[in-house]
């Protein structure tokens, strides 16, 4: 009998209910784009991070299709054992090159996914020992269990500063006598849109000989003149840096990588458990992969990206709601805060109703009374998607008073 387990879950499950905290999958059946078919319903959908829509491209659906007739479906092990292939190769060397401008000396590692990227980064650094690490406060969830993880594995000393607060960052590693400091950082910040200060963040890093490991999730392949990401974007270097990209969000396909000084790639690759003992990505998506990055780079990637960055200019114009609160992004994802868990539940099932789908963000994601709408544009949209969207919040917002 499992009734203490069951008269838990159905305590825990009410507790939810309470707070408005109920997640439900909802069922896709159709490819990316800007109408997608959800539960049986074609909505226009500002919900997704395929944010230059090349995850239904006809170049890289052919891609895969080669990948796959090349070297099969799957690579069979992990990396170390038969699992790395030469599209895995080829795939690294390539992403490589997109960081050869801004860390010297650079090598890259191709991960499953960007979740299992940072925490494989993060605790093999930890796994050094006696090591202080510094954390955003709106970190992802990825950074933030990655960093749980080398608090158990090696008890690294951990301090959390505010939200892009460089001065308190500052404070908080002069007074710090570890000799081994890492700072972590998103670059573009999945819930709020905006940019960590990565110019400052460098110059402290450099100052106190503290590495910086910056989660550029939201970046790569939308930033910088080649779409490389922020780095290229702000045309930094340095050897201090470590970067995380991650190929399953603009770029279209999956995966994630770590660009790094050639010493810590090798660094990884021994101490990486998700490395070492996860069966290494599809040769075939490595494949495709290699192909969306040339892509991102040619004339048709340049047009989509100068596309979206019309688009956003065209949200953050339109974009004027009271008592809501827009926060200002030039990056794709547009928050719209809302407030209390219900009331967001409550537009967005308004919208669905005017078939339109955009999802509600609640705690633990987000922090507390700040529920939101996360709007994510891509290329694929249009200026009158955009009306649509911003005519349907404007009539919600006046039938809720």
């Amino acid at each position: 009998m499992i009734d203490p387990w069951l008269e838990a879950l159905d305590q825990a499950n009410h507790h939810l209910h309470q707070q408005g905290l109920i997640r439900q999958l909802k069922l896709r059946s159709s490819p990316n784009g800007p109408f997608v078919d959800i539960n049986g319903s074609q909505l226009l959908s500002f919900s997704s991070n395929d944010y230059l829509g090349l995850s239904n491209h006809p170049l890289l659906k052919k891609a895969m299709a080669e990948g796959a007739d090349i070297y099969g479906t799957g690579s069979g092990a992990s990396a170390l054992i038969s699992g790395h292939s030469t599209a895995h190769h080829l795939l690294e060397n390539r992403l490589a090159q997109t960081q050869s401008l801004h860390i010297p000396n650079v090598a890259t590692c191709f991960i499953n996914t960007g979740f299992m990227a940072n925490m494989a980064m993060i605790t093999a650094l930890a796994s050094l020992g006696n090591i202080s690490i510094y954390s955003d406060t709106l970190n992802h969830a990825s950074i933030i269990d990655g960093i749980r993880m080398a608090k158990v594995q090696s008890q690294a000393q951990v301090f959390v500063y505010p939200h892009n607060d460089v001065e308190t960052l500052q404070a908080l590693l002069t007074q710090d006598p570890c000799p081994h400091k890492l700072i972590v950082t998103d670059s573009v910040f999945s819930m709020d849109g905006d940019f960590a200060p990565i110019q400052q963040l460098v110059k402290i890093a450099e100052q106190h000989q503290a590495l910086l490991f910056l989660d550029d999730a939201h970046g790569f392949g939308i930033f910088g003149k080649n779409g490389h990401g922020c780095l290229e974007h702000f045309d930094i270097c340095s050897p201090n840096i470590i970067y995380m990209g991650t190929l399953g969000k603009a770029v279209g396909v999956s995966g994630a990588f770590i660009a790094a000084q050639k010493f810590w790639i090798e660094w990884l690759i021994q101490k990486s458990r998700p490395i070492i003992y996860s069966t290494s990505p599809s040769p075939a998506i490595a494949h495709t992969a290699l192909k969306s990055i040339e892509l991102i780079k040619s004339e048709e990637g340049l047009n989509k990206r100068m596309h979206l960055f019309n688009l956003i200019s065209y949200w953050n114009q339109r974009s004027n709601f009271t008592p809501w609160h827009v926060l200002p992004s030039s990056s794709a994802i547009q928050a719209l805060i809302i407030g209390t868990n219900n009331k967001v539940m409550e537009v967005s099932k308004s919208l669905h109703h005017s078939g339109i789908w955009v999802p509600a963000i609640r705690p633990p994601t987000v922090p507390e009374h700040t529920a939101r709408l996360r709007i994510t544009l891509n290329a694929d949209h249009s200026f009158a998607h955009i009306d649509l969207l911003v005519d349907a919040l404007s009539k919600i917002e006046s039938n809720l008073g």
